[in-house]
């Protein structure tokens, strides 16, 4: 059995047009809810209505209003819809809202529809045909130039039949949603229903929500629990891309919502304050639109104030012309690259353009820059794996995350398992992904800061890894770092040991007397055990210089090979390592141990057993309970 499809069919057209009437007519449903909306016969805010399910397709209506004062809430409702019905009176033919309604689903990039004459009953052949001629002539050249055109009366009843049985073929013409995206249902509805608590409803952008889910409201951050589904006013435990759905939410109340918030999964979607985009000016927008024209920005069920600044050296974007902005809102919106949104004028209240999101998280740009222009054209016409690239690249050192990549490009598993494969990961858990050329740049200034360390400091075995870092790459994840020295390792143009760096050709250059000082010092100190060195009676014992000592004691200080816990108190790093083990051993006959014990144990006084210790619980060996040490 071939999976359910979902669609959701929009109405469109002028005040007055008979949209609600038609689909009353074709569902059994009255989509005009509000009392407001009974008493003067108008649609003010969005209705919903159910046909009644094929046994393989599921479509939902979204009545909206036509009135010119409610095209706010036209936009939170279509913005949903897979296929409209565009709804022409054949009595008043193509009036100003027809128009609008028709460039705002032009704008938002709707691919199909039908195009209905409602109240063909009030009129002869002659006014039928010139209303149909005068339709066609609007949407020539669009999408809907070879749409299906019907007559129809809701009052009679003719043409409901063949209407419905053509949005039900055009219904399934209509590509399927993926349910792999990351979920979003933009809010176009919020009430509260007696024994149910909370209720949102819309219809799922992307991505799929179940039953006992954990979701976040954003812009707020608020989160809530999923109590309850429905789909077409059925129960399901599960609800995905496409479908109107209404959730049941514990944890929030109405106030806490509003329409135009969404509902996502926790943490996978940040607000937008800026938006890179791709803007197209209506051939029949009123006004030019300047470099910082205040606009009303409308995108998924929200509607937000913004400034559009125009990129590269032009100041305008006249009608009917093409032009990269970036849109500075006024409030956070939730938006993803390649969502589409409409621009209404200021004031007063008219669609002036339309356009598609290049980059939902983009930094705020010097407008003039040829470079900045550049970069939001190449973002304009890139496919996810070259959108992944570039927004990895532009991250630097510091890489970008897997989630927070998904989050930027909008995509779902499926693909980002694809783009994936495209992408160099310098660690699994987390994933983080960072450029080939990022890597090369850090790995030559690794190679670079070595070779100067061992310049200044001939007498070392390497440069400590914990400096190396500090020098080359303070502001990457350490997973980057590591990953860069490792590759360097592997391909011999480095090499490590003991949280050493050096170049591969690197040795030693100390003197017969140093090399000598060296040994006398190794030796000292392994055959002094956990008792403190005096560096002068070293020097006296082996007739050697103090000061040489001295010297070289530090070079070995510093590659690790002795290690200093406390003010005079040096150690073998190989003495410490035994002391660790011993004190480990020493767990499996008590896990604590007293001062005493670890006299006893470690053959020292009193003066040298509490400076072990504490050096013990620094190295998290050992933690101090009271008078004892618990042995971790």
């Amino acid at each position: 059995m071939a999976p359910m499809k979902h669609v959701v069919i929009g109405t469109a057209g002028h005040i007055d047009h008979g949209k609600s009437a038609l689909v009353q007519a074709l569902t059994g449903t009255d989509p005009d809810r509000l009392k407001e909306e009974k008493e003067r016969g108008i649609t003010i805010d969005l209705g919903f209505a159910f046909l009644k399910d094929e046994e393989d397709l599921s479509i939902a209506f979204v009545d909206v209003p036509g009135h010119e004062r409610f095209v706010k809430n036209m936009l939170a409702g279509v913005g949903g819809i897979d296929l409209v019905v565009l709804v022409v009176a054949a009595d008043e033919s193509v009036m100003p809202q027809t128009r609008e309604h028709f460039d705002i689903c032009r704008l938002l990039a709707i691919e199909r529809g039908v195009i209905a004459l409602t109240k063909s009953d009030l009129v002869d052949e002659e006014l039928r045909d010139l209303a149909a001629l005068e339709t066609k002539e609007l949407v020539e050249g669009s999408f809907l130039e070879d749409a299906p055109v019907v007559h129809v009366s809701a009052k009679t009843g003719d043409g409901i039949e063949t209407l419905r049985a053509t949005l039900v073929e055009q219904a399934r013409k209509v590509p399927g949603r993926s349910k792999s995206g990351v979920f979003r249902l933009p809010a176009d509805r919020v009430f509260s229903m007696k024994g149910f608590g909370t209720v949102v409803t819309g219809t799922i952008a992307s991505g799929t929500v179940r039953q006992d889910d954990e979701v976040e409201l954003q812009p707020t951050g608020l989160r809530a629990r999923v109590r309850g589904l429905q789909v077409h006013g059925a129960k399901t435990d599960e609800a995905s891309a496409g479908q109107r759905t209404a959730v049941n939410l514990h944890g929030v109340v109405v106030d806490d919502i509003a329409r135009g918030d969404t509902l996502t999964l926790p943490s996978s979607i940040a607000p937008a304050h800026m938006l890179d985009a791709e803007l197209n000016v209506l051939e029949a927008s009123p006004v030019v639109i300047k470099d910082l024209a205040r606009v009303h920005l409308h995108v998924g069920t929200a509607q937000v104030l913004a400034r559009v600044r125009v990129l590269g050296d032009r100041k305008k974007l006249s009608p009917g012309e093409t032009g990269m902005v970036q849109l500075r809102l006024e409030s956070p919106v939730v938006a993803a690259r390649g969502d589409r949104f409409i621009l209404r004028r200021y004031s007063p209240l008219e669609t002036i353009a339309g356009g598609i999101v290049v980059d939902a998280e983009p930094k705020k740009h010097t407008v003039g820059n040829a470079e900045t222009l550049a970069r939001v054209v190449s973002l304009s016409t890139a496919d996810d794996e070259a959108a992944a690239a570039h927004f990895v690249a532009e991250a630097g050192a510091s890489g970008l995350s897997e989630a927070a990549l998904v989050r930027r490009l909008g995509i779902g598993r499926d693909a980002m398992s694809r783009v994936s494969k495209t992408l160099l990961a310098v660690s699994q858990s987390p994933t983080i992904f960072i450029a080939h050329e990022i890597v090369d740049g850090l790995a030559a200034k690794m190679v670079e800061e070595i070779a100067n360390f061992q310049k200044k400091n001939p007498l070392l075995e390497g440069m400590p890894k914990s400096e190396l870092r500090e020098k080359v790459a303070s502001r990457a994840p350490v997973e980057v770092f590591e990953w860069t020295l490792a590759r360097e390792v592997q391909a011999a143009r480095l090499k490590a040991a003991r949280e050493l760096v050096s170049t591969v050709e690197h040795s030693i250059q100390m003197s017969p007397q140093e090399t000598q000082a060296r040994e006398v010092l190794i030796a000292s100190y392994l055959a002094a055990g956990y008792r403190p060195q005096n560096l002068e009676d070293v020097a006296k014992e082996a007739k050697s210089d103090a000061r040489l000592l001295e010297r070289v004691r530090r070079v070995l200080l510093k590659d690790g090979t002795l290690v200093q816990i406390a003010e005079g108190m040096v150690f073998h790093r190989e003495v410490l390592d035994q002391l660790k083990a011993d004190v480990r051993e020493h767990k499996s006959k008590s896990e604590r141990i007293d001062v005493s014990g670890f006299k006893e144990m470690a053959g020292v006084t009193r003066k040298h057993a509490i400076p072990l210790l504490e050096w013990l619980d620094r190295e998290r060996v050992t933690r101090r309970a009271g008078n004892e040490r618990q042995i971790l």
